[in-house]
């Protein structure tokens, strides 16, 4: 389900992204670090501000990882390409160092680099991030140091002069006792175990191995201080003398904020990744991950000859709620649906959001196919249960349709389109139920989707015309109005009926440009035929509830009367009892509105959905229509006879017109008559006709 990003909310949030990235550009200058990220398609990269200034690049220089390559020394360039190509396979940080050239001084710096590359969820490497690292001052310290003894015993970095036979410290110099808490003393009792909690004999017998063929090396690791605090360090191990002992010589540095930026990038990374991979409301997989999964499933079922099944998942009616108690209602609902969902289906299973409220479960490992039906069964119950969000407790359903890997098909397109159009036979079949998919299916969906397809054009090219169905007084036989019905003028098909398109048009919103073109096109032929003296009554449109729920609805109909010259004591809006009690309130609301500039309201199908007579009293409409499904066996039917008569009487009673459709018979007319009915709409009279028939009739009565 699409939401709508309001401009204050989007500009709110490029504020924060713009100072966060403000903050991060601060923090990598007080570091001297620079990031990256390099796309290992393209090898083209992104680098931070003070990744150019440690390559003396100007800024307008578009980096790359070829460009990487040209600032390297002749001597570092193969060892460099093995260590970049063996870091973008691995699925652990990668640290390396290395001699580059700056380009505005021409200086030859020292640079360690921490990579970390990014795999998508097939396992592929795609991209890169990392940080870059200016060093060539701690380098040149490890040069200098046997010249600097005195100097680096007061270095603020930690050195530490290592027994290779026992690992027992033999010195450590002021930086390494103050950053530690230790005394020298105390230091010199100790082994590198005791300050390095993370240390392993193993990996101290790779370390030294590493030692032997390169007699230097980089390794993080992690200090721990006598009062049980840690920290992270960067030590540059070589190997010596000292003492006449064979030694290590480490110089280590606190990189505990550097290690930090570096968890800050890599958290941004694997959040960009769950954001692009799962549904931002829900949190459940989407369509992305969603394809991915289903792939993987298919090749493990085809390796271990099993089979599995693909639900297709749509609420009923969902739209619904959206329209009449909003967005935010209706996200809480897709909330609440997902965690019953989830709690439907095993753990080895997926479910997926594709969008709106449509859901995916991928059921793996059945035996048989009927063995579907009890978890089917259970989303069904669970679905069915009342949600309770808001003050309000609303009811929903689902309709599900479920194809079988390999019983259906082998190919996975196909598996997702035979289980949507199982959903859509389970939607035909009342909703609320469960179908397997069959070959027939797949001809219903492919009509359905052309369907919308064609609804799509017939809206671009207004194919939609008026028909008209006269309303005439009871008593006189007179034509008192008139009310405008839809028809769809298809090129090919000729006039569909509205039953053929007008559910299809509510349930995927196209009903809103629909109701828009026949309010006008009516509206237009009407002012004619007043211009023409041919009527004097009203013209009566039916209003959807999504067309009235519209924020610009009273607007655009004021406009449309104005730019037609139609005065709106000539109109009649027709709603339907349902949808005027899915949400009484708001709906009185707005009919007030609508009543304000003289425009009469006229409530449709009256007596077929469930009134409360506190509401209907406050409801400002000028006509009741009987519904014709209580016209339709009078006056024989005592049931209905009694159910009609009621209806006028309370109409009467508030002062209403009342207006009975589907009369058919001279005999449904009489009784209607007799009993107070003012209005009579029916084939008795017409039915609903062209314009041009329209006309016609209109001149014959006169």
């Amino acid at each position: 389900m699409p939401i709508d990003v309001k401009n204050d909310d989007l500009q709110t949030a490029l504020v924060k992204l713009k100072a966060r990235e403000k903050t991060l550009m601060q923090l990598e200058e007080l570091a001297g670090l620079g990031s990256w990220e390099i796309d290992l398609k393209t090898r083209k990269s992104i680098w931070s501000k003070q990744s150019y200034k440690i390559y003396g690049e100007d800024e307008s220089v578009e980096p790359s990882l070829d460009l990487f390559f040209e600032h390297l020394v002749p001597e570092d360039k193969e060892r460099m390409e093995r260590v970049v190509a063996n870091a973008f396979q691995s699925k652990e940080p990668v640290f390396a160092s290395c001699r580059i050239v700056k380009k505005d001084t021409n200086e030859i710096r020292y640079i360690l680099l921490s990579s970390q590359t990014v795999f998508d969820e097939e396992g592929k490497p795609y991209k890169a991030i990392g940080t870059t690292q200016d060093i060539t001052h701690q380098i040149q310290l490890k040069k200098e140091a046997t010249e600097l003894s005195d100097i680096l015993k007061e270095s603020s970095n930690e050195i530490y002069i290592i027994d290779q036979e026992n690992l027992d410290y033999l010195f450590v110099n002021q930086g390494a006792c103050e950053a530690l808490g230790y005394t020298y003393e105390e230091m010199l009792q100790k082994n590198i175990f005791a300050i390095n909690p993370n240390i392993t004999e193993k990996r101290v017998q790779e370390l030294v191995a590493e030692l032997k063929n390169n007699h230097k090396l980089i390794h993080r690791t992690l200090h721990q201080r006598k009062d049980g605090t840690t920290y992270n360090v960067l030590s540059y191990i070589h190997t010596g003398v000292y003492q006449g002992k064979k030694v290590f010589i480490i110089f280590d540095t606190d990189i505990t904020r550097q290690v930090e930026d570096e968890q800050k990038l890599l958290e941004q990374a694997r959040l960009l990744d769950f954001q692009a991979n799962h549904d931002s409301l829900t949190s459940l997989p989407n369509r992305v991950l969603f394809q991915d999964r289903l792939t993987q499933t298919i090749a493990t079922a085809q390796r271990n000859n099993e089979k599995f099944a693909l639900f297709f998942i749509d609420l009923d009616q969902f739209k619904k709620i959206n329209d009449s108690l909003g967005h935010h209602i209706g996200d809480n609902v897709l909330v609440e649906v997902a965690q019953r969902l989830q709690s439907s289906i095993r753990e080895a299973d997926t479910l997926a959001r594709l969008g709106g409220d449509e859901f995916t479960v991928i059921v793996k490992n059945i035996k048989n196919p009927k063995d579907t039906v009890t978890v089917a069964q259970k989303i069904i119950t669970l679905l069915k249960e009342p949600i309770a969000t808001e003050n309000h407790t609303l009811y929903t359903s689902t309709s599900i349709g479920i194809s079988i890997f390999p019983d259906d098909t082998t190919n996975k397109e196909d598996l997702i389109k035979f289980a949507d159009a199982a959903m859509y036979k389970a939607k035909e079949e009342g909703r609320d139920n469960y179908q397997f998919y069959s070959a027939e299916m797949t001809t219903y969906a492919f009509e359905h989707v052309v369907m919308e397809s064609s609804l799509r054009v017939a809206i671009k090219e207004q194919q939609f015309v008026p028909f008209f169905q006269p309303q005439v007084c009871a008593h006189s036989g007179k034509i008192v109005g008139m009310e405008a019905l839809v028809r769809w003028n298809h090129p090919n098909l000729g006039l569909v009926p509205p039953a053929k398109f007008i559910p299809l048009a509510e349930e995927n919103g196209l009903i809103i440009d629909i109701d828009r073109i026949m309010m006008h096109k009516a509206m237009q032929q009407f002012v004619q035929w007043k211009k023409e003296r041919l009527i004097e009554g009203r013209l009566a449109l039916n209003l959807s509830m999504k067309q009235l729920a519209e924020k610009d609805f009273i607007t655009h109909l004021l406009k449309t009367m104005n730019d037609l010259d139609f005065d709106p004591l000539w109109l009649e809006l027709e709603v339907t009892e349902s949808q005027v009690m899915h949400n009484p309130e708001r709906a009185i609301s707005k009919l007030h509105k609508i009543t304000e500039i003289g425009v009469e309201v006229a409530v449709d199908d009256f007596g077929t959905g469930y009134s409360s007579l506190s509401y209907l009293k406050k409801l400002p409409i000028d006509k009741l229509k009987i519904d014709q499904s209580f016209v339709r066996d009078l006056p024989d039917d005592e049931e209905d006879a009694s159910i009609a008569k009621a209806i006028i009487a309370l109409g009467k009673s508030l002062h209403l017109t009342l207006i009975a459709e589907g009369v058919e018979t001279t005999a449904q007319e009489d009784f209607l008559r007799e009993h107070g009915c003012d209005q009579i709409q029916g084939y008795l009279h017409s039915r609903p006709i062209s314009a041009d028939e329209m006309e016609s009739l209109l001149y014959k009565s006169l």
